[in-house]
């Protein structure tokens, strides 16, 4: 029996050789899903909303600092793990609108004002950047 030509984003596990059809598992990747159907076509970047993304993970741990809170105790406020409030403050992760509101409302502070907050910062700096 000839092999089948199955693309390299996709992984082929078979339940038995006697079997080759039946049971054939074809799984794909996460990442190429995700990219390719989250939204419908592939998402195109966007410098300013990179930038206040950024400004927006700055202003959540200025502000956690500046209230005295370590990262252990906004996490258990939060109903987080201390490693999630890390990565967002670190800007490793992009977090959900729900982890926002956590750490926000954990942090006695307006989500939409930190927004409009990193927003204006972000407008200001790419204003700078343009020649």
């Amino acid at each position: 029996m000839p092999d089948l030509f199955i693309p390299q984003f996709f992984h082929v596990q078979r339940r038995s050789v006697a079997e080759p059809f039946v049971g054939l598992h074809v799984s794909i990747l996460a990442s190429f899903v995700n990219t390719l159907f989250s939204y419908g076509s592939w998402v195109t970047k966007d410098p300013l909303r990179d930038i206040i993304s950024s400004h927006v993970a700055r202003l959540l741990k200025h502000e956690r600092e500046s209230q005295g809170i370590s990262l252990n105790l906004l996490a258990e406020k939060a109903g987080l793990s201390r490693q999630t409030i890390s990565y967002v403050e670190q800007e490793a992760q992009s977090p959900s609108l729900d982890t926002l509101l956590r750490i926000t409302r954990a942090l006695e502070t307006d989500l939409e004002k930190i927004i409009a907050r990193a927003r204006k910062h972000a407008v200001a700096e790419k204003r700078r950047d343009i020649p």
